[in-house]
Formats: C-alpha cells, sequence, structure tokens
C-alpha cells in the first residue's frame, strides 16, 4: 500500500484557496478513481482504492497545515508504510501556476506543512508532488496570496490540469515520475 496525501486547511472557506490546492488534487484522484468514501481517521480524512494495479491510502489531514505531520505520521506507523512509499501533493510558490514537478525529498523552503512533515517522519525523503500556484511577485504578498482562492479565469485551467493529472496517476503509482509529469502536461495542451 502506498499513501498520498493532499496537504491543505480543513473549512468549507478555505476550500478554493491555492494552498489547498493538495486537497483538490486527492478529492480529484479520488472521484476518478472510484475511491471508497472518506471517512475519519488518523486526525484527517482517508479514502481506500486502487490507481492501476497499487492500492492506494488517500489521506488529508485536518489538523490544519502546521500540524499536518501528525496525522501522516500516524496512518503511516498504523499501516507500517515506508517513508519512500509516501507521496505528498502540495502547494508550490516557486513554480508557475499550472506546473508541476515530481522529487524526493528536499527542503521544506517555508512550506509549514512540508516541515511538520519533516518533523513527524524519519526525515525529508518522501515523495513530493509540487504543484504551482505561482508568485505573487513581492514576499509581502504571499500569506494572502496562498490564503487567496483561485481566481475565476483560473479555476477552469485548475480543473483541467486536476483532472489530466489524475489521470495520468497510474504512472505515478508505478514509479514511473517522469511520464506521469509529461501525460499530465499533454492533457493541459
Amino acid at each position: 500500500m502506498k499513501l498520498w496525501v493532499g496537504l491543505g486547511n480543513p473549512g468549507v472557506s478555505m476550500s478554493r484557496n491555492r494552498h489547498n490546492i493538495g486537497f483538490m488534487a486527492v478529492d480529484t484522484i479520488a472521484t476518478r478513481h472510484g475511491f471508497a468514501p472518506w471517512r475519519r481517521r488518523f486526525r484527517g480524512e482517508t479514502a481506500e482504492g486502487m490507481v492501476g494495479r497499487q492500492k492506494i491510502l488517500l489521506l488529508k489531514p485536518l489538523t490544519y497545515m502546521n500540524l499536518s505531520g501528525d496525522s501522516v505520521q500516524q496512518a503511516a506507523r498504523f499501516y507500517k508504510i515506508p517513508q519512500d512509499e509516501i507521496t505528498v501533493f502540495h502547494d508550490e510558490l516557486d513554480l508557475a501556476f499550472g506546473k508541476m514537478r515530481v522529487k524526493r525529498g528536499g527542503g521544506a523552503a517555508g512550506h509549514n506543512g512540508l516541515r511538520s512533515m519533516d518533523k513527524a517522519l524519519p526525515g525529508p525523503d518522501y515523495w513530493r508532488v509540487r504543484l504551482g500556484i505561482g508568485h505573487p511577485g513581492s514576499r509581502e504578498k504571499v500569506h494572502g496570496h496562498v490564503l487567496g482562492d483561485f481566481s475565476s479565469t483560473e479555476r477552469p485551467e485548475l480543473e483541467l490540469w486536476l483532472d489530466g493529472m489524475a489521470d495520468a496517476t497510474p504512472l505515478l503509482a508505478q514509479g514511473e515520475h517522469e511520464a506521469f509529469m509529461t501525460k499530465t502536461a499533454l492533457r493541459r495542451n
């Protein structure tokens, strides 16, 4: 079993925030691949299903971003999921809106959800699907940008992007990260 984590903040008022793109990603995956209904466990919500031939546990921590590592650590420990089988979907300021990169390990780069996971897990050596939300241009605008909703002009593009990513996730489940990124990018064009 693999653990795929979507990072975000709970609550209807935050559901369309750029910071919640991780939640949006795993919600789209769950819908596209017919996962079981979400249920509350591990200080979050989980849904189980198959992507291709791989069993996946989706997790949305409901601890708010700063404590999301607690939820991830509980689920990983319960299912005995090693760190290299954990993938986190999260917002990335340093990538333009609609760009995606997959990498293993690395620093938190100021992302509180990643920082929390790094502290709760044995280290930062898990997979990351970095979902670009773009940078607002100045440091002073970052907080409002991250916690702001996607604009009405961004939303149709966001839906196409998330749909393409969900279609390509069998490649991610097989560990074919480059092919996953390529298929997702081609679907948007």
